[in-house]
């Protein structure tokens, strides 16, 4: 018993589940796998791709684009509901290059869930890339949240950084909102130099504009 109680602790520790917290939204419904995916899944449509996910490059975007057509919304559910960030995290990338927005509330929940850390950053460029209602939504509701858990430093600069953008570009004024719950939450975190870095999106504008040069390259790719 002890034995199989360290083993699943290992296992969720590796798969980056977070410190376990209060949380409104614990009674939503993660979407999961029926079945656990198999490691030559893994090594497909997982491995080469997880931790590049921040890449800007031509050698990225081609990477992706040979193999646009290839990545079905089967390929996308399945990395979505592994409980792994590696997998998520690509899942919620490939949904992105592929336009998926009927995903966006599987990824909108895994967001506001915050079950396990690295994947919420990739979270937040995919539903600011799609800019839909709903998805915007999801990114709000998490500033609501988690800016005043100060003692959870999960993804809140990520998210804001996709409110901010998205105020850029669609003239609006959401992020007025969470100002002030932001300096809050901010204050000590960070070096002054690297909190006023952590508000820009400049980054984030490069990653959004990668994932449409993937989509519109890709789409060109003969089948």
């Amino acid at each position: 018993m002890e034995d199989d109680k360290l083993n699943e602790a290992i296992r969720l520790h590796s798969a980056g589940a977070t410190v376990r917290h209060k949380s409104p939204f614990k009674e939503l419904e993660s979407y999961k796998n029926k079945i656990e995916i198999d490691q030559p899944f893994r090594e497909k449509w997982v491995i080469p791709f997880y931790f590049e996910l921040q890449r800007n490059d031509e050698e990225w975007i081609n990477k992706i684009a040979e193999i646009y057509h290839e990545i079905s919304d089967e390929i996308i559910l399945k990395n979505l509901g592994d409980f792994d960030w590696r997998t998520r995290s690509t899942g919620a990338f490939f949904a992105a290059v592929k336009d998926k927005k009927e995903f966006i509330e599987i990824i909108g929940t895994h967001l506001i869930k915050s079950e396990v850390c690295y994947a919420g950053g990739t979270y937040a460029k995919v539903l600011a890339y799609f800019n839909d209602e709903k998805g915007n939504e999801y990114l709000e509701r998490y500033l609501e949240y988690y800016l005043k858990q100060k003692d959870l430093y999960f993804d809140q600069g990520d998210v804001f950084q996709a409110v901010k953008y998205l105020d850029e570009i669609n003239g609006t004024n959401n992020l007025s909102k969470y100002v002030n719950d932001w300096n809050e939450y901010a204050k000590g975190k960070f070096p002054d130099d690297d909190e006023e870095e952590e508000m820009e999106t400049v980054g984030l504008k490069n990653q959004i504009e990668t994932i449409k040069k993937i989509k519109k390259h890709g789409s060109q790719q003969s089948v």
